[in-house]
């Protein structure tokens, strides 16, 4: 680290945990972000200004009027212009040393299979059943650790699925809780509504989540879901464990070794 670093990232480097060490895995570090909404939003700043090397951002839609009442990365001047590419204008102002590859694409698994091989964890910000399976199983294929979240209405939801062999066991991937072929009903913000704070919440702890795994600090979240209820400020835990029947990451599942 050059001296600069060493002042940007100095209350880091005073946490025991992290150190000059923890601060420069991050440093060396790659993550992809699937969404630069109101999830997005706070993860992609969190992770820039705390040091993550490498940033891939990916997002097809644009900024939209509606949207700055919650996704903070954005502004009255960048409606109409590509999410991906806001957030890139609004990491660059806070650490242009972060190198931020800004991809208006939808995240199918062509490019997620392009891309993850180069990464070392994957926040899914998304807002739909469809890309949130399809980057869970990019995540089970190559090896990646996936921290999703979720936010609708006072409800919020964050957990790490984390399937790679470890000490204690292969952890559950998202489609042990939420099984691909079951018809769970699609909300989106547009039509239910969402507290404004809540998406800052849930990113902020993907954010955090990213972080530990990344520096090697703490205890992930991984085999554990939170739920967030907002009206009361209450947080529930679910403990969530991989099942051996899973399409995606079961025994049997294609893909998996």
């Amino acid at each position: 680290m050059n001296d600069g670093q060493l002042l940007r990232y100095s209350r880091h480097l005073l946490l025991d945990e992290i150190g000059i060490e923890g601060q420069a895995r991050l440093l060396a570090a790659h993550a992809i972000i699937i969404g630069a909404g109101g999830l997005g939003s706070p993860v992609a700043l969190y992770l820039a200004t705390a040091g993550v090397g490498r940033l891939t951002v990916i997002d097809h839609d644009t900024v939209d009027l509606t949207n700055l009442q919650r996704q903070i990365a954005h502004n009255l001047s960048r409606v109409g212009q590509p999410k991906a590419e806001s957030v890139r204008a609004s990491i660059a102002a806070i650490n242009p040393d972060v190198q931020l590859r800004a991809i208006v694409e939808r995240a199918d698994a062509a490019l997620l299979d392009e891309l993850l091989p180069q990464a070392q964890v994957v926040l899914d910000c998304s807002d739909n059943f469809a890309t949130r399976h399809a980057v869970n199983a990019a995540c089970v294929k190559h090896g990646v650790p996936l921290v999703s979240g979720a936010a609708i209405g006072f409800d919020g939801q964050v957990s790490v699925y984390d399937s790679r062999p470890s000490a204690t066991g292969a952890g559950p991937c998202y489609a042990c809780l939420f099984p691909p072929g079951d018809n769970f009903e699609e909300v989106a913000c547009a039509t239910m509504g969402v507290f404004a704070p809540l998406v800052g919440i849930i990113g902020t702890v993907q954010a955090a989540e990213a972080l530990k795994l990344l520096a090697g600090v703490g205890t992930p979240l991984t085999g554990r879901l939170l739920m967030l209820d907002a009206r009361s400020m209450l947080w529930d835990e679910m403990q969530l464990v991989r099942q051996p029947h899973c399409p995606v990451c079961g025994l049997g599942a294609a893909g998996l070794r």
